[in-house]
Parts: C-alpha cells; sequence; structure tokens
C-alpha cells in the first residue's frame, strides 16, 4: 500500500510540476497576499478630512485651525458657510465639520459656554466617530491652553500583545489562515473534480488501489504546500513588517496541520457531490465566505448578534483564529488553547470521515 501511494504521490507531484497555473497559486499567490493585502486592508484611522467653518475672526480660533493643521492625522480645509462644508461632507471628501461660532473667544473669556459644533459622517461609522472624537480632543486642549489651565495626565495607558497598535499585526495571522482555507480547501477540491471532468477517475475506479490511498495521493501535496506556504507567510511577515510569533512554533504548525486535515475533508466532501468544476468552486465560494464573515477573521465575534456568536462555534476557523492570535500576538501557551485544539481535532476527525463515507468508489 505504501509503494502504490508513494507512486501516486510522484504522480500528482509531476502533473503540479508541469501545471502552468497550479504552482502559480500554491507559492507566488500567497506571497502577494502577505506582501500586499496588510497594507491595503487596515482599520487604522488616519488622514481624517476636517472643514473648518469659522464665524469668529479671533487669535483662539486661529491657534485651534493651526493645532489640527499641525497634526499628521487631519487633512484641514477652510470653507465661509455651513452649505458649503456640507456639500465636502457629501461629495466623500471630509469627514468632520468643525463649525466655530462668532464671537466665541469673546463669549468664552466671559465664562460663556458656548462651545463649537462638531458633525461627523456617519458613512463610514469607524472613521466618523474617531475623527470627531480626535478634532473635539484636540480643540479641548487648544481651549485649556488658552485659558492657562493644565489639562491633567493621570492616566498611564500601556498596550499589551500590540505595542505599536497596528492594524496589520491583528491582520497578518488572519491572512495565514485564508491562504490555508484557499490552498488546502480549494485545490484539492478542483484537483478531484477535474478528475471527473477528464474521466480519468473511472479508470482509477476499476483499479484495486483503496479508496484511501487514492484520496490520500490527492490531498497529502496541498497538506505539504500549506505547511510550505504558511511558512513562506511567516518569513516574509518577519522581513518585511518584522513581526514574529510570540509564541512556540510548534503550537502554530501543530494549529495549522490540524486545520489542514479540516479544509481538505471539507475540499474532499464538496468534490464528492460536485460533477464539474464551476459546482465545486461555487460550493467553494460559499464556504469561503462564510468562514471570512462569521469567524471572526476580519470582525469580532462579540459584536455579532448572539445567535450568530453561537453558530460560529460550528466554524472551524473560529478556533484556528483564535490560536494564531493568541499564539503569534500573546504567546499563548498550548496548554492554555486545549479546547480549541480539541475542537479542531474533532472537526478533523468528523469531516474526514464523512469525506470518507461520502466517496463512493464504482466498479
Amino acid at each position: 500500500m505504501m509503494r502504490t501511494l508513494f507512486i501516486l504521490l510522484r504522480k500528482e507531484f509531476i502533473l503540479f510540476r508541469k501545471n502552468k497555473f497550479l504552482p502559480k497559486i500554491a507559492f507566488i499567490f500567497p506571497c502577494m497576499v502577505i506582501l500586499v493585502i496588510p497594507l491595503v486592508a487596515t482599520m487604522d484611522v488616519k488622514h481624517v478630512g476636517v472643514t473648518i467653518v469659522s464665524r469668529d475672526n479671533s487669535k483662539l480660533t486661529s491657534d485651534i485651525i493651526a493645532d489640527l493643521e499641525a497634526s499628521p492625522f487631519f487633512s484641514v480645509s477652510l470653507e465661509n458657510t455651513y452649505d458649503k462644508a456640507l456639500d465636502h461632507i457629501e461629495g466623500g471628501t471630509t469627514d468632520v465639520i468643525l463649525e466655530i461660532p462668532s464671537d466665541f473667544q469673546k463669549n468664552l473669556e466671559t465664562c460663556d459656554n458656548t462651545m463649537p459644533h462638531i458633525r461627523a459622517n456617519g458613512v463610514n461609522g469607524t472613521k466618523g466617530t474617531l475623527g470627531a472624537k480626535y478634532v473635539t480632543e484636540s480643540v479641548m486642549r487648544t481651549i485649556a491652553e488658552f485659558r492657562g489651565v493644565d489639562i491633567p495626565d493621570t492616566t498611564t495607558i500601556s498596550y499589551l500583545y500590540n505595542p505599536t497598535l497596528e492594524y496589520r499585526n491583528y491582520m497578518i495571522p488572519a491572512l495565514m489562515i485564508m491562504l490555508l482555507i484557499m490552498i488546502c480547501g480549494f485545490l484539492p477540491a478542483l484537483n478531484l473534480v477535474s478528475e471527473k471532468e477528464t474521466g480519468t477517475i473511472e479508470q482509477m475506479n476499476v483499479t484495486p488501489v483503496k479508496t484511501y490511498i487514492f484520496v490520500l495521493s490527492k490531498v497529502i501535496p496541498y497538506w505539504i504546500i500549506g505547511i510550505i506556504d504558511i511558512s513562506l507567510a511567516m518569513l516574509i511577515a518577519f522581513i518585511i513588517y518584522g513581526l514574529t510569533p510570540a509564541g512556540s512554533l510548534l503550537a502554530i504548525y501543530l494549529a495549522a496541520l490540524l486545520f489542514i486535515f479540516v479544509m481538505s475533508g471539507i475540499g474532499i466532501i464538496i468534490a464528492n457531490f460536485s460533477s464539474k468544476m464551476s459546482q465545486s468552486m461555487f460550493l467553494m465560494l460559499f464556504v469561503v465566505l462564510l468562514c471570512v464573515l462569521m469567524s471572526g477573521l476580519l470582525t469580532p465575534i462579540s459584536s455579532m448578534p448572539d445567535w450568530a456568536q453561537y453558530s460560529t462555534y460550528a466554524l472551524p476557523p473560529r478556533y484556528f483564529i483564535e490560536i494564531m492570535r493568541s499564539v503569534y500576538l500573546k504567546a499563548t501557551a498550548i496548554s492554555d488553547l486545549e479546547a480549541q485544539y480539541a475542537a479542531l481535532l474533532g472537526f478533523a476527525i468528523i469531516i474526514n470521515s464523512m469525506a470518507a463515507l461520502t466517496y463512493k468508489k464504482q466498479r
């Protein structure tokens, strides 16, 4: 049996090498994802567009404008009327409108609590909320300095695990998970279905080769490629972004191996019920979208409705994501993630058993 498996694996690697498309997907695609996506897919709020409508020509107003312009986080523009500023909001070039009332400094000196009006663009809720907060803090600091009042700074903030607050440090482990979903789920499914389309699987079905030997010969190459890809991704993350796992590499590779078994099993099940590559591609696309949108890959699970949070327990990527981020950023030990590893192991056993049962070898 081992000799048969070795011969089939040799055949798969020869076909893989001769294929003009698969090597690019397996190796060039992961490199491009880790190099490009962390730079463009970010939720960091930078370059907040601020339009100022000033009806006061005092020194305090000039100081407020100067402080906002001095900050690298703001792109400041001036308008004479609120309607013109609102046009910037509607055009998408401004995120926050700061409206300074007339006689603002004079009223402030006479203990009038009249304050500037701040209005934020709520289309992008995150940028609008944080942008309005940043503008408010800048204005209040300038007013405090004008009054000669020291702003108390009694709170010390320490950012644990991601001290730079770079979103890419949170994103890169998620991208590694996406790579394994694509490489170890998509490609084995397409590989098996292509055998159906070309008719070669019928020739294999009439041979004495055991079913599990044939299936293993189809998925083992992608297990190996998956491990190579995640190693390559970690290497690129270190060279380009200086990001290294805070925890054990053994913990990452153990979780990756279990997750690879899970995704290849899902790919086999989809291939078993697909007769054409287009069918398997649509089914795998559904699986990928489900993993991306509901497993905490891009958005926190805690922000989902209760029913959605409970449904994520049925998604294997949820547990791999928790392991990757905990090990990569927090240096969490394997013993502290026993529940996640056990869940991945359980999914691997159940899904691969279903894959074996749903594969029918016709004689």
